[in-house]
């Protein structure tokens, strides 16, 4: 694969521990993780990083997290119906990035260019990713994941040598 375009994350269990916590209210919480942001702002300015979620009602945890506090762009997809919105969408699944890790997100990972599964994926996707991080969802798994991305496809993150863009606010290597 030459570099890719797209970066589609699923949320929940990626950029989650994957845990839900209910009250007699309903779900409340999701647990997400600390560097994954980091790690997205320097991969931002090489592809186009879009977030899925299956959760409907976990759906407003999810936007408060991603959409609104880190500025991403948030769909409600299921997941088996995500190779489809890949391609209604303009996302060609040969140029695209997916980072998955239920059950049925090795149907995605079939299909697209480079799969990445987080350390804590079921043991039956896992088999159809292209790299696995050492990190867990929610863990870090997605910075893990980001580093590994600018060093296999764009330009290797060197932790000495990077700035923050005073204009916009994001990392970027030098």
């Amino acid at each position: 694969m030459r570099s890719p375009k797209n970066f589609i994350i699923d949320v929940d269990g990626v950029m989650t521990d994957g845990r839900f916590y209910y009250t007699a209210e309903g779900k409340v919480m999701k647990a997400f993780g600390s560097d994954d942001h980091d790690g997205l702002l320097l991969l931002k300015p090489y592809m186009n990083i879009i977030f899925v979620s299956g959760d409907r009602k976990g759906f407003e945890i999810t936007k408060k997290r991603i959409a609104d506090d880190m500025k991403f762009s948030l769909e409600l997809v299921s997941t088996v119906g995500r190779v489809e919105w890949m391609r209604e969408k303009g996302f060609k699944p040969e140029e695209s990035v997916y980072m998955g890790d239920g059950i049925f997100d090795a149907i995605v990972f079939d299909k697209v260019g480079y799969a990445i599964a987080p350390a804590n994926t079921f043991f039956t996707t896992k088999k159809h990713a292209d790299f696995i991080t050492q990190s867990a969802g929610g863990h870090g798994a997605v910075g893990e994941a980001c580093i590994h991305l600018l060093k296999k496809f764009f330009k290797p993150f060197d932790p000495l040598n990077f700035e923050l863009e005073k204009s916009s606010g994001e990392w970027s290597n030098k």
